[in-house]
């Protein structure tokens, strides 16, 4: 050191500065707790990066943090970073099913698909059940229980559960799960957990939240994180018919919806999805064919539309006469849909052995009522 001189201050744990976690999370709630009790910043850096690089789950754990200042957050907060907990698993070669239990008792779903070129991806809930009563849809059957939080949502993501042979978060998070994602106002901060810098970090380009129509929610996506990919369900191109599978096409037509799509695309010149399950029987029709590809061919930037046709999986709670397209019938409808000049793929899915589609493993774990108890209405 030269004669004269201080010695550099030394950056603790090397940690990087952090932007505020969102109002009312539980970060937030620690963050004051921390700053009220007059703990140095870094601190917070510290605890933030044992949940997220470490994904450690209880105070105790934090070995980053003085001892006693583990006990104090411990006995303020309660033993758990984290709000859920694994009650089922149920797994297959490249596919795990988790139902987690909030400790109020609301459980949602998350399946975590491995792919063999080696990358991850993590399917997440919005909601515990849903309301909105798509007839396709078990999560339908359940009904909604409650929004999740932010933190829930989150810790779908962060949870140690996933670690397996390697501490790395999943490549891309998909909110294709319970719930109707948009229509969930704690997205929206949860999302800035997911992708802020320091926090988990995932490029908002590989989250995708899909939505059934919920314009405003839509809506307020493209304004606010307009990175994020979106993908929205058709399923079918008639009103009348798609209000049956979708109710919400009642209060938010898919035409309202489209609109949102078309100021996004020409001022983001992004790529959208639109999802279409394809029902034997029900929608695969060549005159359903035709109106979706016009449905497509219309729009002002129609390259930047893309179909996304997903053979649908029979799922307790679902219309019980809907039933799975063949395989002939689904690459006659994508190839079809690609002559017409349409951009279209088949939807890759994994998981029809361990009863993936969303709402199943809700259900299976339902409590069932004591023998000689009464229903409830």
């Amino acid at each position: 050191m030269t004669p004269g001189h201080a010695a550099p201050a030394r950056r603790s744990a090397r940690v990087p500065l952090l932007p505020n976690p969102p109002p009312g999370t539980r970060l937030a709630h620690i963050r004051d707790h921390l700053v009220g009790a007059g703990e140095p910043e870094f601190r917070f850096r510290q605890l933030v990066h044992g949940l997220h690089h470490r994904r450690v789950t209880h105070f105790d754990e934090l070995s980053e943090l003085p001892a006693p200042l583990r006990r104090e957050l411990a006995d303020h907060f309660g033993a758990t970073l984290l709000p859920l907990t694994p009650v089922a698993a149920r797994s297959a070669e490249q596919v795990e099913k988790v139902l987690f239990e909030t400790p109020g008792g609301a459980r949602a779903e998350t399946l975590l698909a491995r792919y063999r070129a080696g990358w991850s991806s993590l399917c997440v809930s919005s909601q515990a059940g849903c309301g909105l009563g798509c007839t396709f849809c078990a999560t339908g059957a359940v009904g909604l229980v409650r929004n999740l939080t932010a933190d829930e949502i989150h810790a779908q993501v962060v949870h140690p559960h996933w670690r397996g042979a390697r501490d790395a978060l999943p490549d891309s998070v998909a909110f294709m799960g319970m719930g109707e994602a948009p229509a969930n106002p704690h997205l929206f901060p949860a999302l800035h957990l997911l992708t802020a810098p320091g926090y988990a970090g995932i490029s908002p380009r590989r989250i995708t939240v899909s939505t059934v129509g919920f314009a405003p929610g839509l809506r307020r996506l493209t304004e606010e994180h307009p990175q994020v990919t979106l993908t929205l369900s058709v399923h079918s191109p008639f009103p009348e018919q798609r209000a049956e599978l979708i109710p919400l096409e009642r209060r938010f037509p898919l035409a309202e919806n489209l609109a949102v799509l078309d100021r996004y695309v020409a001022a983001r010149r992004r790529k959208v999805y639109l999802a279409y399950l394809l029902i034997a029987g029900v929608n695969d029709s060549p005159d359903h064919l035709a109106a979706l590809a016009a449905l497509v061919r219309s729009r002002p930037r129609p390259g930047l539309f893309h179909v996304s046709v997903i053979p649908f999986n029979a799922a307790t709670g679902a219309d019980p006469a809907f039933t799975p397209p063949g395989e002939g019938c689904v690459a006659r409808f994508v190839g079809r849909l690609r002559e017409l000049g349409v951009r279209a793929t088949r939807r890759r899915q994994f998981g029809a052995g361990i009863d993936a589609a969303c709402g199943q493993l809700h259900a299976r774990y339902l409590p069932r009522p004591r023998a000689g108890s009464a229903g409830t209405a």
